[in-house]
């Protein structure tokens, strides 16, 4: 799937639209240089799944994750950017995240050879001509 947003608000909504198909069991690969609207993204698919658009949503920058409970599940919401070593995800629960509800991750080219199989992999860029513009494609990997 491919959309064009052409501000903030437009990017929260294809990220709520997107929420009506994420289930438990969900792992979200949020790519992007800095700036280009992962934690926008992040923010608002937590705010529907959540059925919280109040709810405040900290960049997890500097916790490298946050987690926050959604009726009947658990969502997760790494950022890896500081991260060194991909064997360090295990100090800040993955293994738990995994098995316990929907993940998000800012910056997952940092996990390396720990993956998983199945993801969403979701890449935002800037457009050319327009600073405001964003190119959001969203590849479903499953092999099963």
């Amino acid at each position: 799937m491919n959309f064009i947003s052409h501000s903030e608000i437009e990017t929260e909504n294809i990220a709520a639209d997107l929420a009506g198909d994420i289930h438990n069991g969900d792992v979200l690969l949020l790519h992007g240089n800095l700036g280009a609207g992962k934690t926008v993204f992040a923010r608002s698919l937590i705010r529907t799944l959540s059925d919280a658009p109040k709810l405040e949503v900290p960049s997890p920058t500097f916790t490298l994750v946050q987690t926050y409970e959604a009726q009947d599940l658990r969502l997760w919401h790494f950022d890896l950017y500081r991260l060194e070593d991909p064997e360090e995800i295990y100090e800040l629960g993955w293994e738990e995240a995994l098995s316990d509800g929907i993940v998000l991750v800012e910056w997952p080219e940092r996990l390396g050879a720990l993956k998983p199989a199945r993801y969403l992999d979701i890449h935002i860029s800037a457009g050319e001509n327009d600073d405001e513009q964003r190119n959001i494609e969203i590849i479903r990997h499953d092999p099963a």
